[in-house]
């Protein structure tokens, strides 16, 4: 390919990047700064050093123009909340007490005060702070962050945008606050919202800013006549005035359909546009509207999303056909890089003919650069790119590592009755109720308990060989039995054994699964300063041996009371790693479930009663778009019953789910016939149940009373009414009491109070509902 004059000015620019440093540097910062050891001023100057180092890092790879105002303490949208002054009336008193403290407790909660809800990012892993709003909000606009980073940035000597979530995205974000009306619709705030963002984006002009980016990942979704008119009514509205930075509004994960033509059609700028295999349909899309003239294209035709290597060929050819529908073509990302890992490069335990295929952040900006440097000069200058990039490719392709004859024949061997209970539900729940005999209200947590200073060391001292196996597994033991000895003494109805000797509850099966690799220095953010290392999929799945059988086995010897098996369920193993591209997600899915099948059934005949297969990712992984929802429920919920059913009819199968929109998928739910489901419940004050019971929902369920991503220590007064209202809607006779989600991420002290408290609710109200009966 010779480039075209109009590619000629081509640039290579990113929508965001890791935040956390090679190190973890801005986790260890903040989380030091919550425990006191780090001060605000230390904390700030860490970040500003972290903010420094993506940039010039970028700047030194080729990226002509590098973003700002990515860059977050917990989260971008948390932050979009503090630069229009959407701070809850119950937090304003600690914002203007102390900014820093104050943005925390918006995140994290306090011991007066709850937290805002967290959920996931679209169809991602990453969780956002959802803003509150109601018909009395009243907007103000505050700049400082946003106008601060890009000044940081110009200081450097970069070419620098700021980047913001659009207006309409945030609205659609955004749910009602606590006490307004739940048929409130946040978007009518809209013609209040948008001076405040006129007011922000005059601000950044003033700074320096050339150009501003409007992330408007909604819009990729379905959207009503009324919302599609909301968009055009905004960057009608944006785009207008004479004093204000180039605008270029961003989708991506999907494709933006009719909402296309809307933002073509309005006085913006320029648009970014999704062109990976998820949302290749924009690419026929923008010919049908005529194109962007006079307007820049920014084409995402690198997956910011997985780490396989690009196709430079199938990107080039992609690149040279919108040439012709813009005024500009630049190259970029398909979303920000903050959902893959910073640097392949530093994977040396990863078999190099693996490593070799993958593209983490560093990586990816050398392949936006080099396609940048093809368009704009033509392939001739990327000659050698090329041909490693062909090679890599077919390497990839030929792998006998991607490809097991016996994994591959064993699931085409499933049949639909492999995926069904031998007995419905009814009768399945009385023999359980006979065999397990919990009382009413059963009490249990989610699987995880602390993972304390003492065994990180301990897997620390293992890995570097300060402690033999032997050794490092009478630690677990020891472990295991303090975690089951708290649970007995604060009477825990079915137990957990703590999962200790699990670093991660993807990572940890992942390791022990043919077809998977794990990083050790792949860290991706997850929400505030949690970080996770998703493993990679990159060939079949197959289980050579029990995984979990041994140390719950151990656990159930300690104690006369049930211990549930924990493992991960299908749907969640691809969600949260990085999946092979290969091959439709539902046949790899398959693959997965009957390794989980095999563990499931080995757990059973060493005496497990009690099974949770834990699916949190289910609602997360759903497709953006309404008409592709049947056919991932069709693979998601099948791969689910087939590692689930081939159990006897007393064994009672559990699943778990957390932070995310449970609504839009109750009936699926019911499909995965799980006896028992765990959800997060508590910062959506029990939403969940009243939409289970709209449902007819049939089977138990415990809906959270415990949030466990903030420290506060829930009163068993709070416990109880959360129970209360959760008893409104399912019958006592279906009802757990339980956490939101699992306790590894929290102290054991705060542990020991809530726990004790959960128990106490339950008591208390299994004695009114006695009471009552009487």
């Amino acid at each position: 390919m010779t480039a075209k004059p109009a590619a000629a000015a081509a640039r290579a620019t990113v929508y965001g990047y890791p935040r956390q440093g090679r190190n973890r540097e801005l986790k260890k910062a903040i989380e030091g700064y919550w425990k006191g050891r780090v001060t605000a001023d230390a904390l700030r100057a860490t970040t500003a050093e972290l903010r420094r180092t993506n940039w010039q890092q970028l700047a030194d790879a080729g990226i002509s123009e590098v973003p700002t105002g990515d860059f977050s303490y917990y989260d971008h949208v948390l932050d979009t909340s503090v630069m229009v002054g959407a701070v809850p009336a119950r937090h304003r008193a600690a914002v203007e007490a102390d900014a820093l403290d104050g943005y925390f407790a918006m995140a994290r909660g306090t011991q007066d005060v709850a937290p805002l809800e967290m959920t996931k990012w679209f169809d991602t892993n990453y969780h956002y702070l959802v803003p509150e709003l109601g018909p009395d909000t009243v907007f103000t606009a505050d700049s400082t962050k946003q106008v601060a980073e890009l000044k940081e940035a110009l200081a450097l000597g970069l070419t620098a945008r700021p980047v913001l979530v659009g207006p309409v995205t945030y609205l659609l974000l955004a749910k009602p606050a606590p006490g307004v009306a739940a048929d409130f619709d946040p978007l009518t705030l809209l013609d209040r919202l948008l001076p405040v963002y006129a007011e922000v984006l005059a601000d950044l002009r003033a700074a320096g800013a050339e150009w501003v980016q409007l992330d408007e990942p909604a819009l990729v979704q379905d959207r009503t006549p009324a919302e599609l008119n909301a968009a055009a009514r905004a960057y009608r509205d944006l785009g207008n005035p004479a004093d204000r930075p180039k605008l270029l509004v961003a989708s991506y994960f999907d494709r933006l359909g009719a909402a296309l033509q809307v933002l073509a059609a309005s006085p913006v700028d320029g648009l970014a546009l999704d062109f990976t295999d998820s949302a290749a349909a924009n690419l026929d899309d923008l010919a049908w509207v005529g194109g962007l003239p006079g307007k820049r294209l920014v084409a995402g035709v690198v997956n910011g999303r997985n780490i396989w290597i690009n196709d430079h060929q199938k990107s080039l050819a992609t690149l040279g056909t919108l040439l012709g529908l813009a005024d500009r073509v630049d190259v970029a990302a398909s979303c920000s890089l903050q959902h893959v890992p910073l640097d392949a490069s530093a994977e040396q335990d990863i078999d190099p003919e693996v490593r070799r295929w993958l593209a983490f952040a560093r990586q990816k900006t050398a392949e936006v650069v080099t396609l940048a440097k093809g368009l704009a000069r033509g392939t001739e200058a990327i000659t050698a790119e090329l041909a490693a990039n062909r090679a890599d490719l077919a390497a990839r392709a030929d792998s006998p590592i991607t490809r097991d004859p016996a994994v591959r024949s064993r699931a085409a061997a499933v049949t639909d009755a492999d995926g069904r209970r031998s007995q419905p539900y009814s009768e399945r729940a009385a023999a359980q109720r006979a065999h397990l005999g919990l009382p009413l209200l059963p009490t249990t947590t989610i699987g995880s308990f602390p993972q304390t200073d003492e065994l990180r060391v301990a897997r620390a001292d293992l890995r570097a060989g300060r402690i033999d196996t032997a050794g490092y597994e009478e630690r677990i033991k020891d472990e295991i039995r303090e975690v089951l000895s708290f649970q007995e003494k604060t009477g825990v109805d079915v137990l957990v054994h703590g999962e200790p000797e699990r670093n991660d509850m993807v990572q940890y099966f992942a390791e022990q699964l043919t077809g998977y690799f794990a990083t050790q220095h792949g860290w991706v953010q997850s929400y505030g300063t949690r970080y996770v290392r998703p493993p990679i999929l990159a060939g079949d799945i197959s289980r050579p041996e029990p995984m979990t059988v041994r140390w719950t086995t151990y656990a159930q010897a300690q104690t006369a009371k049930p211990v549930k098996g924990m493992l991960t369920g299908p749907v969640t193993m691809l969600a949260w790693s990085f999946v092979r591209d290969d091959q439709p997600l539902g046949d790899t899915a398959r693959q997965v479930a009957l390794a989980l099948r095999d563990e499931v059934n080995d757990l059973e005949a060493a005496g497990t009663s009690v099974i949770q297969v834990d699916e949190p990712a289910l609602r997360e992984t759903l497709p953006l778009r309404a008409a592709d929802h049947t056919a991932y429920l069709d693979w998601a919920t099948e791969s689910f019953r087939l590692s689930t059913s081939g159990v006897r009819p007393g064994t009672q199968i559990h699943t778990h789910m957390c932070y995310a929109e449970f609504g839009d998928i109750v009936q699926a739910i019911d499909d995965l016939d799980a006896d028992v489901i765990s959800l997060e419940a508590a910062r959506s004050h029990m939403q969940v149940a009243g939409e289970l019971a709209e449902h007819g929902y049939p089977r138990e369920a415990g809906p959270g009373v415990w949030d466990i991503h903030s420290p506060r220590v829930p009163s068993t007064a709070e416990a109880a009414s959360l129970l209360r209202k959760g008893l409104e809607a399912i019958p006592a006779e279906r009802l757990w009491v339980n956490p939101d989600c699992g306790l590894k991420t929290r102290g054991w002290t705060e542990t020991r109070a809530s726990l004790e408290n959960l128990v106490a609710a339950a008591r208390e109200v299994r004695s009114e509902l006695s009471s009552d009966n009487g």
